[in-house]
């Protein structure tokens, strides 16, 4: 995930919270990034109209303008660290998952709205350890059903499940077809709006 992308997390969980109105200075010393790289990921936010750039702070006019911006410019593919097969089921998969791993997409989605719109056979994680994945997961030339994304540093701060927005931003990016279904469900139950 690029830095800019963490800015982008960072201010969509604020707004999930309430809190719309943000400074550089403290997105900058919590992700421990340099102020000139906040700034360079609001730029492209207040030139669409989804973020209001004042002296001393930001307000956030439009969650789903940054949502979709962020959802647009992801890419998933390039986060890959690990991905192979294990022939257990979804659910064991799930329980097999080191402490350490932060589940995304489909099985994030279950754990935080309590639901599956669809069956899924993919279990996709931000993953620390790439060699306790593969001492649980070893390697496959099957196609894969887990895939262990790069964590970044911040990542951790979230929990063990991803962000509302990074989960939807990750689904997004998903090329299976019911990857449409968690979307859609997720517009429906999760209230993000333009204020």
């Amino acid at each position: 995930m690029k830095r800019t992308e963490e800015v982008y997390r960072e201010i969509l969980h604020q707004a999930e919270k309430g809190k719309n109105t943000l400074t550089q200075k403290a997105i900058s010393e919590k992700l421990e990034l340099s102020l000139s790289n906040v700034n360079s990921a609001i730029s492209p936010l207040k030139r669409m109209g989804a973020v209001e750039v004042k002296k001393m702070c930001f307000n956030v006019i439009n969650q789903k303008k940054i949502l979709y911006y962020w959802a647009s410019a992801r890419n998933l593919n390039k986060d890959i660290a690990y991905s192979t097969r294990a022939e257990k089921s979804v659910v064991e998969l799930e329980k097999s998952m080191p402490d350490s791993a932060v589940f995304t997409a489909y099985s994030a989605y279950k754990f935080k709205f309590k639901d599956a719109p669809a069956d899924y056979s993919e279990v996709y994680v931000y993953g620390g350890d790439i060699k306790e994945m593969k001492i649980r997961f070893p390697e496959s030339k099957n196609a894969p059903n887990i895939i262990v994304l790069k964590k970044d540093k911040n990542i951790d701060k979230y929990g063990r499940i991803a962000t509302n927005a990074s989960i939807f931003v990750d689904l997004w990016n998903l090329r299976e077809w019911y990857a449409q279904d968690f979307l859609r469900s997720m517009e429906q139950k999760w209230s993000i709006g333009t204020q």
